[in-house]
């Protein structure tokens, strides 16, 4: 087994890009160049069924040690996710029943195995353990910790000291994803920055238990297509693997231009040399920042899709957003299903919009546009009720369109 494992030329490689702390760095260099399999431990929640660009920054990480000979081992976090861990929120998260977590967990592998490879990925689940947990066990793990340790946790402190609410389940979250690293025998733990507090918990535990502690690993927060907060869902700047290839290409090209390079860096294999010359080039404004950006979301959208769907995806951003010409195919609606419809409520039902929420800020910005059948456009503001003909158009954003039908 160990001859198998390659000791990799380049370590910054590994130890350095995409990379944001690893504790301790010294000891995990010094494990890779010992040549045996690592046992790296990735948990996840499944309180949510998408995976988006943000986690891709560690699947990566993941699959290029893969690729060494090490042994990545999935934990499928059941039971933690029916607690919930707030990591950076601002309130107790919902309980999930164990029906929601199995759906969301076959949606969540389905896409984790997009990076990750399968064949050498060791799948379990915690309620394998946690199942035959008794009392006595509870307690006997919570003694090992303090609750003003856990307070020193940014999310708990905060909270603490806003009078918020916190559960005393979610002080039991980083005990039992501790637990896991000692039932796995984790040599070292994958995270992004935000669950620094649970990693550092499970490595103090394994060497309570008479274990090696594990090495954390810790990646950088993608910043999400706003250019402003990370990468999220419910911010809605982000970019879901399942999305269509038009959407994520679309969504690449809305990126502001300081993000650029680290979204090579993150999420592509470019050498970091040509990432430099692109930094180089675009400060000193002797190319065009959108040719960048055009070869990132090509690059990216032909990772999840093909290269043939990333090239009519760039054809069709070509199309629809730089000549803005519509699309040659579109979503079709019956007159007679929004006939006399508000637009907020015209955009919902033609699934332009996902809410009233986002209709209504779609409308404020500006950004919803009537196409008449001999070209004629005009914008649609809040209140409207706009009389629509056969052959219509309806615009919302740069990349969505419906076309009225009888």
């Amino acid at each position: 087994m160990t001859s198998q494992v390659q000791i990799p030329e380049n370590l910054s490689t590994i130890t350095r890009r995409g990379v944001s702390r690893i504790i301790s760095e010294e000891d995990f260099t010094a494990m890779l160049r010992q040549g045996r399999p690592l046992r790296l431990k990735m948990g996840f929640d499944p309180s949510r069924p998408d995976i988006h660009l943000g986690h891709v920054v560690g699947l990566r990480k993941l699959r290029q040690l893969q690729d060494l000979g090490h042994q990545v081992i999935l934990i499928v976090g059941d039971w933690t996710a029916q607690i919930g861990d707030p990591s950076g929120r601002s309130a107790t998260r919902t309980m999930l029943t164990h029906a929601e977590v199995l759906e969301n967990a076959e949606s969540y592998m389905r896409q984790f195995f997009k990076v990750v490879d399968r064949d050498r990925t060791q799948v379990e689940w915690q309620s394998q353990w946690f199942g035959e947990f008794t009392l006595a066990n509870v307690i006997e793990l919570t003694s090992r910790f303090t609750i003003n340790q856990f307070l020193h946790r940014e999310d708990f402190a905060n909270r603490y000291s806003q009078n918020q609410p916190i559960a005393i389940t979610e002080m039991l979250y980083p005990l039992m994803q501790a637990y896991d690293s000692v039932v796995i025998e984790s040599d070292v733990e994958f995270g992004g920055t935000d669950q620094m507090f649970n990693l550092l918990v499970g490595r103090e535990l394994q060497g309570m238990m008479g274990q090696t502690p594990q090495q954390c690993f810790m990646m950088p927060i993608l910043v999400g297509t706003d250019g402003v907060q990370k990468m999220s869902k419910s911010l809605g700047n982000y970019v879901a693997l399942e999305e269509p290839p038009e959407e994520m290409y679309g969504k690449l090209m809305s990126l502001p231009d300081e993000l650029i390079t680290s979204y090579y860096e993150y999420l592509t294999d470019v050498p970091d040399a040509d990432i430099d010359e692109m930094t180089q080039a675009m400060k000193s404004e002797t190319a065009n920042p959108m040719d960048f950006k055009k070869g990132l979301a090509h690059r990216i959208t032909t990772t999840f899709h093909d290269n043939e769907a990333a090239d009519g995806a760039q054809s069709n951003f070509e199309q629809v957003v730089q000549r803005r010409d519509m699309p040659d195919e579109m979503p079709e609606v019956a007159l007679a299903e929004v006939y006399g419809l508000p637009i907020h409520r015209l955009l919902v039902q033609t699934g332009l919009a996902s809410s009233n929420g986002e209709a209504r800020r779609l409308l404020t910005q500006g950004a919803v546009e009537l196409i008449r059948t001999d070209g004629q456009r005009t914008s649609a503001s809040m209140g409207d009720e706009p009389s629509l003909n056969p052959g219509d158009v309806v615009r919302a954003g740069r990349r969505r369109f419906v076309r009225v039908v009888e």
